[in-house]
């Protein structure tokens, strides 16, 4: 009896994405290879060592560890002899210009409590807010995460009725801004929930209200911490990958794809051409179809959408240990709108920006030599269309230094001796993500789900796309489902 031939597929980038459709095509007894043009695995979910310190250089909040979970769960193997994390009692710990501080709890109820005394609120209008959010979440997840939204099939189910009965609760025609100004009379509080747009790259003053659904799945899943940091996500599925047989192929720049008759039939390297039935491209959608797919006709409307915000990240190590910090820090600025007018309108960086700090080494020691600590310092910036970075660079890291400095008072210059610095530039050029935008387009527009690249080509067959830059968007989450929803499609065309 003859074997029946297993058919191949090629991804093309070993992201977090790539992986999650390569481990579910290789489940189902596809041949699978990925062709990455670095020499490790992870896209963005990657880090780095430097004199004593490890840093996690990309994502550094982990949420809905189902996702990753799943994986291991479909090809039947057991995720303890991977990948282990704990879940986080403090979700995060802010500090206000004015001298307050608010340390939030996971807990939905604790938060509430702990938030009535801190802000002009009532533990009962939180706990409602929180409600409100878990329903935008159960009516549109099915639809906005988990299908993909341009096939007509999507709109033909029970769920997508709910959804459409239930509209005037979701909030998407006014901004987040709006809602969370409507819901809250503090403006403090009103900052806290506004920060949830730069999740997937936005301002809140423009993105629409819908996206308070976000707090839900932060206080409802909760927030984890993976034993070895986050860089142990990418190195607990490749190894899941390699497991199942999967070929990686690292530093092998992909030069094309192969189109025949308007059908995607393999790659083309610096060194040969591969051949498979299907291509799934989880390299930014933008220098896919610019260097990729050159000869062939783009998207250009979906091309030229606004980018989402980049990032300017300061790595330092810090010879001292600070017992009373959380994990996670947020320092707000006082003119928080004029910072969002900044980033999608001047293209510039705003003087007294918000800035988020990471210490890893609270949980992973290893992290850190002994009494110092490694600290992740992030500001949201625009993607990168030409600015002066350097000087960008140079004036951010005085305001920041002064900002963390008066917060905590303390003389944090004098406590760096390590830095090194990820700016969008950086960020293009390493992950290929078009201006170094961590989300490709931005979600400011309610019709923005919508407007995203499919997870298919519309022009040419057997062509396919995950990762940030297409639908669901971006995040770990949002890409583990945008693989999720490529091998889905593919079942079905096979």
């Amino acid at each position: 009896m003859n074997e029946k031939i297993p058919k191949k597929a090629i991804v093309i980038g070993a992201g977090i994405a790539g992986l999650s459709v390569a481990i579910r095509l290789q489940n189902e007894g596809f041949q699978v290879a990925v062709f990455e043009t670095n020499e490790y695995p992870g896209g963005k979910l990657t880090d780095f060592s430097k004199d004593g310190y490890r840093f996690d250089m990309g994502p550094s909040l982990f949420t809905m560890p189902q996702f990753v979970e799943e994986l291991f769960t479909i090809s039947k193997k057991n995720i303890k002899d991977y990948f282990s994390y704990k879940k986080k009692e403090t979700v995060c710990h802010y500090f206000y210009k004015d001298g307050t501080t608010f340390k939030a709890l996971s807990d939905v109820n604790k938060f509430a409590r702990s938030a009535a005394k801190t802000f002009d609120v009532d533990e009962d209008e939180l706990v409602n807010y929180f409600q409100k959010s878990k329903k935008k979440y159960e009516l549109t997840s099915s639809l906005f995460l988990e299908k993909s939204l341009h096939k007509l099939s999507t709109y033909f189910s029970k769920d997508t009725l709910t959804a459409v009965f239930n509209v005037n609760s979701l909030d998407i025609n006014t901004t987040l801004h709006d809602y969370n100004a409507d819901c809250f009379k503090d403006s403090r509080l009103v900052q806290l929930f506004d920060r949830y747009a730069t999740y997937n790259g936005s301002s809140p003053y423009q993105t629409p209200g819908i996206m308070s659904m976000i707090p839900h799945l932060e206080q409802y899943y909760g927030t984890f911490f993976p034993k070895g940091g986050m860089h142990s996500i990418t190195q607990s599925i490749y190894q899941l990958a390699i497991d199942l047989g999967v070929e990686f192929n690292f530093n092998s720049k992909v030069d094309k794809i192969l189109v025949e008759n308007k059908k995607a039939i393999g790659i083309s390297t610096d060194t040969k051409d591969y051949f498979a039935e299907y291509v799934i491209s989880n390299s930014d959608v933008v220098p896919t179809y610019r260097t990729l797919l050159k000869d062939q006709k783009s998207p250009e409307k979906t091309l030229q959408q606004p980018r989402s915000s980049s990032a300017l990240i300061f790595y330092w190590g810090i010879k001292k240990e600070f017992p009373s910090l959380d994990l996670h820090n947020i320092f707000f600025s006082d003119n928080y709108k004029q910072e969002f007018d900044y980033i999608f309108t001047k293209q510039e960086v705003y003087k007294d920006p918000t800035v988020y700090v990471n210490i890893s080494s609270k949980e992973n020691k290893s992290d850190a030599p002994k009494d110092c600590e490694n600290w992740f310092v992030m500001v949201n910036v625009p993607s990168n269309t030409g600015q002066d970075w350097d000087t960008i660079i140079k004036n951010v890291r005085e305001d920041v230094i002064k900002k963390i400095s008066d917060s905590l008072k303390i003389d944090l210059e004098d406590l760096i001796e390590f830095e090194t610095v990820l700016d969008p530039r950086l960020i293009e050029s390493n992950t290929n993500s078009y201006q170094g935008a961590l989300y490709g387009a931005s979600s400011n527009n309610k019709f923005a789900a919508f407007l995203r690249h499919p997870n298919f080509s519309q022009q040419i067959s057997n062509l396919y796309f995950c990762g940030g830059s297409v639908h669901p968007g971006g995040g770990i989450p949002l890409c583990l489902l945008s693989g999720k929803i490529v091998s889905e499609l593919i079942f079905k065309n096979t």
